[in-house]
C-alpha cells in the first residue's frame, strides 16, 4: 500500500476510535448495571441498521453525484463537523469549556440504569434502548467519516479497514481492563480529529467548486495531495492562535462564568 491509503486508514482509525470509546462507555454501564445480554442485543441491532445505512447512502452518493459534485456536498459537510470539533477543543483547552470526563459519563449512565427499576422478561428493554441509541448514534459519526473519506479517495474499503481496527481496538482494551476507557486522552484526540476534518473538508470543498467551471471538473492543488500538509498546519495554527486568545480575554475578565458542563 502507498503513502495515501496508509494516510486514509489512519485517519479513518483515529476518527472512529474516539466515537467507539463513547459508545463502549454506554454499553458497558448497561452491561454491568442491568443485562449483557440485552446491552448487546441492542448493540448488535444498532450496527445492522448502520450497515443497511452504509450500503444505501455510499450508493446513492457515488451513483447520484459527479467527482466534482461529490467532493464539493462531502467536503462542505466534512468542514462542518470538523469545525464543530475544533471549536468544542478549542474550548477546553481555553478553560472555557469542561473537560470531556468518561468516567462522570459512565457513572451517568449507570445511575440512570438503576433508577430505571427492575428489568421484566428476558429481554430488559431500558438496556437495550440506550445500547441501541448510544451505538447507533456515535456509529452514524462513523459512518459518515468512512462514506466521506473513502469515496473522495476513491477506497472505500481502506477507509473501512481503519474504521474496522478502531473497532476492534476500543473493544480488546475495554476487555482486557473492564472499565470505562478515561486513560486514553480522549479530548487530544479529538482536537486532532477536528483539525484533520477541517483539514480535508477544506482541500476537497476547494477541489469541488471546479464544479462550477467549464468542463465541471475538480480543481487541482498546487502540490496535490502535499497541500494537505499545509492546510492542517494552518489549522493548528489558527486553533492555537485562538487558544491563547481566549485565555488572555479570560485572565483579563476575572467575573466571567467559569466552563461549561457538557458531555458531548
Amino acid at each position: 500500500m502507498d503513502a495515501a491509503t496508509w494516510g486514509l486508514i489512519a485517519a479513518t482509525f483515529v476518527a472512529c476510535f474516539v466515537e467507539m470509546v463513547e459508545a463502549t462507555t454506554i454499553v458497558m454501564a448497561m452491561g454491568y448495571t442491568r443485562s449483557w445480554r440485552s446491552a448487546l442485543t441492542g448493540v448488535a441491532a444498532a450496527l445492522a441498521l448502520l450497515a443497511v445505512v452504509t450500503s444505501i447512502a455510499g450508493y446513492a452518493l457515488e451513483r447520484w453525484f459527479p467527482e466534482a459534485a461529490l467532493q464539493l456536498v462531502i467536503g462542505g459537510l466534512l468542514l462542518i463537523f470538523g469545525l464543530q470539533w475544533l471549536r468544542k477543543a478549542i474550548l477546553r483547552s481555553s478553560g472555557r469549556k469542561a473537560i470531556h470526563d468518561e468516567d462522570a459519563i459512565y457513572r451517568e449512565e449507570v445511575e440512570a440504569a438503576e433508577a430505571a427499576g427492575q428489568r421484566t422478561g428476558r429481554l430488559d428493554m431500558f438496556s437495550f434502548m440506550v445500547s441501541f441509541k448510544g451505538v447507533f448514534l456515535e456509529g452514524m459519526e462513523v459512518v459518515f467519516i468512512v462514506i466521506t473519506f473513502g469515496l473522495n479517495a476513491d477506497n472505500v474499503p481502506a477507509a473501512s479497514v481503519g474504521a474496522l481496527a478502531a473497532v476492534v481496538v476500543v473493544l480488546g482494551i475495554a476487555f482486557a481492563v473492564r472499565r470505562p476507557l478515561s486513560m486514553i486522552d480522549e479530548n487530544l484526540l479529538k482536537y486532532g480529529v477536528g483539525l484533520l476534518l477541517a483539514s480535508f473538508g477544506t482541500y476537497w470543498v476547494v477541489e469541488g467548486t471546479g464544479i462550477f467551471r467549464a468542463g465541471r471538473e475538480s480543481l487541482e492543488w498546487p502540490g496535490g495531495d502535499l497541500a494537505l500538509l499545509v492546510l492542517l498546519a494552518a489549522w493548528f495554527l489558527l486553533s492555537r492562535g485562538l487558544v491563547a486568545a481566549l485565555r488572555t480575554s479570560s485572565t483579563s475578565t476575572p467575573a466571567a462564568a467559569g466552563p461549561i458542563e457538557e458531555n458531548a
